[in-house]
């Protein structure tokens, strides 16, 4: 993949700093406003750059809208894996941690809800759009992530135990924007350390 600026084309690896300026801009606007609410002249206005310099960078604003989700990506999973790390106990407990620190989190007046699941929702007519792409790899990888650490200490079916916490994480972020009550999320917490806490084996019955 290649990006274009002022001074030609230049490998993906090297990112400008105008580039990431009107990622940084955009990535504002989009959380604040929303997908469609916002304009490339505002992005422009807002990264100090004129209209023509964020073209020479992303060929359309469907671009922009990938790329600030996948500048999302890696700061977003750090800081899951940092409430998980934080917490102490076994994966079922660091597993509530992530809960309990997201309640904490989504309770603040700025947040507006997860980005990747808004951009889907405001998305969801054009399910081929390339934010669309950015947000199930983003998911995918949370959940992969989740299966790992699972298998790591020693869950059995962990590929769907993965899935479910998932499920509850992204079901309870969709609740706490509508009622704005973080004790929802603390029993998604609950409810997804309890999935991850390991079984006792079945005994076999008595022979009488």
């Amino acid at each position: 993949m290649t990006v274009h600026s002022l001074d030609g084309i230049h490998d993906a690896d090297t990112i400008s700093p105008t580039r990431t300026l009107i990622i940084e801009a955009a990535a504002k606007l989009f959380y604040e406003e929303g997908i469609r609410s916002t304009s490339v002249e505002a992005i422009a206005s807002r990264a100090g750059v004129t209209k023509r310099t964020l073209y020479y960078h992303f060929t359309s604003k469907d671009e922009l809208v990938a790329a600030y989700l996948e500048a999302r990506d890696q700061p977003t999973l750090a800081l899951y894996k940092r409430w998980f790390d934080e917490t102490p106990g076994p994966v079922s407990s660091k597993i509530e941690g992530i809960f309990t620190a997201f309640a904490k989190a989504s309770n603040a007046p700025s947040w507006k809800g997860c980005g990747f699941m808004r951009t889907a929702a405001e998305l969801a007519a054009l399910p081929g759009h390339p934010a669309i792409a950015a947000g199930a790899r983003h998911k995918k990888t949370f959940e992969e992530w989740l299966r790992g650490q699972l298998i790591s200490a020693g869950a059995s079916n962990a590929g769907d135990t993965a899935r479910q916490i998932l499920l509850l994480l992204d079901g309870a972020a969709s609740v706490m924007l509508i009622h704005r009550d973080p004790s929802y999320v603390e029993t998604a917490g609950k409810l997804a350390a309890s999935l991850a806490t390991p079984k006792p084996a079945s005994q076999p019955n008595a022979c009488l």
